[in-house]
């Protein structure tokens, strides 16, 4: 993140003086300006800029009409986030499990979830990995639901040559920090080519309101401010770039950790992912992470505990052992360290670390 700020330092200064100087700091230019760019970039018709991922998830399902009784699909593997969403609508999140190679939603299990009270699925694109969304759409296709992807750790990723946050009837994004598209602060952005999920979305953002003091439906205020909206104009015209290091660093990391013993990331041949997570499996997860601390190296684990097992769902009753792929995952995975500012050196360290601890 501040390796990123500091080679953009310049154009984000500039950016920043840009607002400042125009006096508008919601609502305005740069946040048009970024709305088209990003719509474009996506795949998307349309791009609405919210105030965060987790926000753009909530407006996006409001915007499907996902109300309390209602039920939809999420992975069982994947940040609360996906889940939370889905809960604060009133709906029921059901989970299902991921396919063990790609950690994404296995399309062949969803069918197995649908019910009568089933409204759409909400895959998520893990990692920075598309998800399996042409099998998905054909389950969707099949039993009248819509698809809408969780795309926060997928700017850029492609499935069958085309980006995500277009692929689905509508997509939520985050630009936390440390996305591979990171606002410094929070920012999110739904993108659709739907004209009246976009239409629905701009209202709900703004209060419920097109027009100031005319309030149409309750809604909330969740905005992209022109700052944000004005630093990622500059960042997202280095993100190819950037993601093509991430890309060298994971090739990198196949290459030397061949013969490791570790489970390394599996990528269909129809998946272009961003790697925003490079994340291999381990029994010994623990201790190699203490071995790679011990040498310097931060590694971090995403995600320790899964979602049916966080005490914030604990009014689902599911035991461990309820969802034994997703457990497996948790109990293994282990983030090592990756980023377009993360040197083939850097890398190389690491690798050494992990040989030296499998000796």
């Amino acid at each position: 993140m501040q390796a990123a700020t500091r080679e953009l330092r310049e154009e984000i200064d500039e950016a920043i003086a840009r607002v400042l100087d125009s006096g508008y700091y919601l609502l305005g230019k740069e946040l048009e300006a970024f709305e088209r760019e990003f719509a474009e970039y996506s795949g998307a018709k349309h791009c609405i800029g919210v105030g965060n991922g987790l926000e753009a998830l909530i407006l996006s399902l409001k915007a499907l009409g996902v109300r309390a009784g209602d039920e939809v699909i999420v992975p069982s593997n994947t940040y609360i986030a996906t889940w939370l969403a889905v809960s604060y609508c009133g709906a029921r999140p059901v989970p299902v499990e991921p396919d063990e190679r790609t950690y994404n939603i296995d399309p062949e299990k969803i069918e197995a979830a649908v019910t009568k009270h089933t409204r759409g699925i909400l895959p998520v694109h893990l990692y920075g990995q598309p998800a399996d969304i042409g099998r998905i759409k054909e389950i969707a296709a099949k039993r009248d639901l819509w698809i809408l992807e969780d795309a926060a750790q997928a700017h850029g990723a492609r499935y069958k040559g085309k980006p995500a946050g277009g692929l689905g009837n509508i997509a939520g994004w985050s630009f936390y920090p440390g996305k591979n598209l990171g606002a410094l602060g929070d920012g999110g952005a739904v993108t659709t080519n739907s004209d009246d999920l976009a239409d629905r979305v701009r209202v709900l953002r703004n209060y419920g309101s097109r027009i100031k003091y005319l309030n149409e439906v309750k809604g909330v205020n969740s905005r992209l401010d022109e700052i944000q909206a004005a630093i990622l104009r500059v960042k997202l015209r280095r993100l190819d770039n950037w993601n093509a290091r991430r890309r060298a660093i994971a090739a990198q990391y196949h290459e030397g950790l061949q013969h490791s013993g570790l489970v390394l990331p599996y990528v269909p041949e129809w998946a272009e992912p961003v790697h925003h997570l490079f994340v291999v499996r381990s029994k010994r997860r623990d201790a190699l992470r203490a071995h790679l601390e011990k040498s310097g190296i931060g590694a971090l684990i995403h995600y320790p505990i899964p979602p049916h097992l966080q005490n914030a769902y604990k009014d689902m009753a599911m035991r461990p052992g309820s969802l034994p792929i997703s457990e497996r995952i948790h109990e293994e995975v282990l983030s090592l360290p990756i980023g377009p500012h993360l040197s083939e050196t850097q890398a190389a360290t690491v690798i050494r670390a992990i040989e030296e601890f499998r000796a």
